[in-house]
């Protein structure tokens, strides 16, 4: 029995008792208000409910005899083995094992989709993380960002929600100009301008440059700087997509920042000067001291902004103003922004804006900021000498190990990862833990087919040792860990939840055989523990997924 099948059997219980003390006290009443939780304590049971606390107000009663008179009612329910009122009114439920073992099959059957739910459907978000200057390679800086924002876009696709996965392309400003004057300079074997860029990376796009212009230096002087920059602009923003791409993190638009700026071929606004105009209809635009000024101090920023400047030039506000709003004509209602523990002044600088532009800053945007991320012992890169290179990073302790460790712990926390741990191949090594309980899995599941047990049969009152109960209380709480997970925008529980249930299957495996010892014979009880067994890998399988971490049959 689902939570959402005893939540029906719950109400399909309280309702006439609620109404027997108050006509009409369970109009309006759905399955949806009964808050079903796992009790702490394992031995209270499977289910805890407060629907006496609830409603005793309501009805005119004690909420501990109210509760007596639901667990007497609810302990006649088909696939309920025991009601008890535990405090002051709270309902402690047990499943009997054949209503708590159907959870096995339900699993298999329902295979990747198990643990996907519909709590973020109607949903429309656009999920803006890394976003970097194509002007170097990808650093640690961008890794936590990487694995997180990746995986908080799993859980809320798992979750129904709609969403596109964007990365920014902070293609234009002063930084580009430096990188293309560095990369010209080392085309003309000159040393790198001061406020260069240096590392070898820079020789080596400047050489890609040569082979594919030879004649660049051929051209007239602005003719090169433009060459030099935007053709080692493609080479090095195809480097970070490749980056990106071997760490597992896939993104659906690579929005540039040049778009934003750029005019139609018959003079056309861009889409920044659409933007101040767009803001000054919602009233929100004054012009001062021949600058145009957009009044964020209304919506709890801590001081107007300047959108253009008096020599009409246009600041990086009028850019995020142009992208926030080409955001929503592109259909997301909602945007979320992860960004880096130096852009702290943005939160409320970007929830302004979304009040100036017509928008509920509280409803419709969310900034997250994440802290530090530093790995003991990195050495900086080679190629760019001042830091540590995500190639490096994931070549050095694996992709997996990389990314469920960066996914494991809240974002907004600094974190140190600890190699010695990450390349080990033991129980200390949580990413190693959770996906050899997922090898252990088809390891049963190879070693059952060899000894002819299959899942023909299924007997799930058979599953009634103590191990199994628990592993299979966990298995039931996947959807509603995704859920969470996608809601406050936090992918470490889904890491925590496959540690735990990696725990509780080992500790079956310990005790509940699902291939005969010797000459035994085959019984149900080894087929249905064979489902059970699958389940469990289906769920770790799913759990690791949601945070782009593989699922290996054999370590």
């Amino acid at each position: 029995m689902n939570p959402d099948a005893l939540a029906h059997a719950l109400l399909a219980v309280v309702a006439p008792l609620a109404d027997a003390r108050r006509p009409g006290a369970s109009d309006g009443l759905t399955a949806a208000d009964f808050v079903l939780e796992r009790p702490k304590n394992r031995a209270h049971g499977d289910w805890a409910s407060n629907a006496a606390l609830k409603l005793s107000k309501l009805v005119g009663a004690n909420p501990r005899e109210f509760a007596a008179e639901i667990a007497e009612a609810l302990a006649a329910v088909d696939g309920i083995a025991s009601v008890e009122v535990a405090g002051p009114g709270f309902i402690n439920i047990r499943l009997d094992a054949a209503a708590a073992g159907a959870l096995a099959k339900t699993i298999v059957e329902a295979g990747a989709a198990f643990g996907t739910n519909d709590s973020q459907r109607g949903q429309t978000i656009n999920l803006e993380f890394v976003s970097a200057n194509p002007t170097g390679p990808m650093h640690i800086g961008h890794t936590r960002w990487a694995a997180v924002g990746d995986a908080i876009a799993r859980v809320l696709l798992a979750s129904g929600a709609t969403l596109v996965r964007e990365f920014y392309i902070n293609d234009a400003g002063a930084q580009m100009e430096r990188f293309g004057r560095s990369v010209l300079a080392a085309i003309k074997g000159e040393p790198a301008p001061e406020d260069g860029y240096a590392g070898s990376y820079i020789g080596d796009l400047a050489e890609r440059v040569r082979a594919a212009v030879p004649d660049i230096l051929d051209l007239d002087a602005d003719a090169q700087l433009v060459t030099a920059r935007d053709r080692a602009y493609e080479f090095q923003l195809a480097e970070l997509q490749s980056s990106l791409e071997k760490f597992n993190v896939h993104f659906d638009v690579f929005f540039s920042e040049r778009t934003l700026h750029a005019r139609g071929a018959d003079g056309e606004p861009s889409l920044v000067d659409e933007a101040v105009d767009r803001l000054r209809e919602q009233g929100h635009v004054f012009d001062q001291d021949g600058a145009v000024w957009v009044r964020t101090t209304e919506f709890g920023d801590d001081k107007d902004r300047v959108i253009r400047r008096s020599n009409g030039e246009y600041t990086y506000f009028a850019a995020d103003a142009a992208y926030y709003l080409n955001k929503s004509d592109r259909g997301f209602a909602h945007k979320i922004y992860l960004l880096g523990a130096d852009h702290h002044g943005y939160v409320h600088r970007l929830k302004a804006l979304a009040g100036a532009a017509g928008d509920d800053p509280e409803r419709d945007i969310e900034v997250l900021i994440g802290q530090l991320v530093s790995v003991n012992g990195a050495r900086l890169s080679k190629r760019a000498g001042n830091i540590i290179e995500l190639d490096d990073l994931r070549n050095w302790l694996g992709t997996d190990a990389l990314r469920y460790s960066l996914a494991r712990y809240p974002a907004d926390s600094p974190l140190t990862l600890d190699p010695e741990i990450l390349t080990k191949r033991t129980n200390d090594n949580p990413v190693f833990y959770v996906q050899y309980a997922h090898a252990r899995t088809h390891n049963v599941a190879r070693n059952a087919a060899a000894a002819g047990v299959t899942r023909e049969t299924f007997a799930p009152e058979l599953l009634d040792h103590e191990t199994e109960s628990a592993l299979l209380g966990a298995l039931q709480e996947f959807p509603r860990i995704v859920a969470f997970a996608a809601e406050i925008r936090e992918p470490h529980r889904v890491a925590r939840y496959l540690e735990e249930l990696a725990a509780l299957y080992h500790r079956w495996y310990d005790n509940c055989r699902v291939t005969p010892l010797g000459d035994e014979e085959v019984t149900d009880l080894h087929r249905t523990r064979l489902w059970l067994n699958d389940a469990t890998g289906q769920v770790l399988r799913n759990g690791l997924d949601l945070l782009g971490v593989s699922a290996p049959e054999r370590m």
